[in-house]
């Protein structure tokens, strides 16, 4: 016989507390701490039995003070789930947002994406920055449950295996929704831009322009699904275009575009790279930056040795700003959209859609 979920055991042994007086109207109900501790299980399993109590109106949950038997007479008059997004209900109102970090390049306007449709849909939103650390992504996932966040949002760091937090809350079934990096293979929610058809146009755009010789360039970061996603989309066109990638005149060891406290000496560090390479190889003739940073450094290096009109440089994210209009072609990621679609992705997921 399949044994039942542990969190419809706690619920149930709670529910038959309350039915059978063990628990009166008014009355405070053991904590999510103390029923995890009492059953042996994570303090997701035992939030989702007294988030289920809520929904049947059993009990209310009051931030700050525990959760309460709700008097029969009054169970009626609690508000029942809304499974719209246009119509969030009560119980929705805190969620967690954790970025990596957000720069000129990409992450600022999803940002402000983010916090603009949790405004409109009347959700509160608790934000912390990881700066690439799972470490700083861990802290911040256990701060948030602690905070009794119903659902997170997050872009997940750059490491080559999946944080074991986000993993058991998928397990778990505790809402989450990730942003721009996806955990192929974990069954999660995900909104971002597909990065191999972009890639591809991309690499198309130079190959149109007579380009042949194209050097792939990308920072020290190996599994990161978008890169790893932009690095196929090149090769595909590459192929398709009847031409041998050569990767051995890539570019993939870049650092200072990645979280550091220590970016002055990356850059200098890059730079260096950068030159050494052009040097090495001297028959490229274009570059495709994986990052717009990238392609910065890049600019100018070739300024520096005053080769700016000999390569041409593409690059995902350019920034425009009111004096200055963006000098490279690029593929520029909707990050209002994917801020708009991942607020209401995740009070689906929490709203057991």
């Amino acid at each position: 016989m399949k044994q039942s979920p542990l969190y419809e055991q706690i619920y149930m042994d709670i529910f038959n507390a309350i039915t059978n007086g063990k628990y009166k109207p008014g009355e405070r109900i053991p904590s999510e701490k103390e029923l995890a501790e009492k059953y042996g299980v994570s303090r997701i399993t035992s939030k989702k039995a007294l988030e289920m109590l809520a929904e049947e109106g059993k009990i209310v949950r009051m931030a700050g003070k525990g959760s309460f038997v709700i008097e029969p007479d009054k169970e009626e008059a609690v508000i029942e789930k809304n499974h719209s997004t246009d119509m969030v209900s009560e119980k929705i109102n805190l969620i967690g947002v954790i970025l990596e970090g957000f720069g000129t390049g990409f992450g600022t306007l999803l940002l402000n994406s983010i916090e603009r449709e949790c405004r409109r849909k009347k959700v509160t939103m608790a934000l912390r920055c990881s700066d690439g650390s799972i470490e700083n992504e861990s802290r911040a996932i256990e701060d948030f449950l602690k905070l009794g966040v119903e659902g997170m949002i997050i872009m997940c760091s750059q490491n080559e295996n999946y944080n074991p937090k986000i993993l058991q809350m998928v397990v778990e079934h505790f809402p989450v929704v990730t942003v721009d990096r996806q955990m192929k293979k974990i069954p999660v929610s995900h909104v971002g831009t597909d990065n191999i058809a972009a890639a591809r146009e991309l690499t198309k755009y130079l190959l149109d322009k007579g380009y042949r010789r194209i050097c792939f360039v990308r920072p020290d970061a190996d599994e990161t699904s978008t890169l790893k996603d932009r690095q196929k989309g090149f090769m595909s066109a590459m192929n398709e275009a009847g031409i041998i990638t050569d990767n051995s005149n890539w570019i993939t060891d870049l650092r200072a575009t990645l979280p550091s406290k220590h970016f002055d000496e990356l850059l200098e560090e890059d730079m260096e790279k950068l030159f050494c390479h052009i040097k090495k190889y001297p028959e490229i003739e274009a570059f495709l930056a994986a990052e717009y940073g990238i392609a910065l450094m890049l600019h100018k290096c070739l300024l520096e040795k005053g080769l700016e009109k000999k390569y041409s440089i593409v690059c995902f994210d350019c920034v425009d700003t009111i004096i200055d209009q963006c000098t490279f072609t690029h593929v520029k990621q909707d990050e209002e959209k994917i801020g708009q679609l991942a607020v209401n992705t995740l009070i689906e997921v929490m709203n057991g859609d």
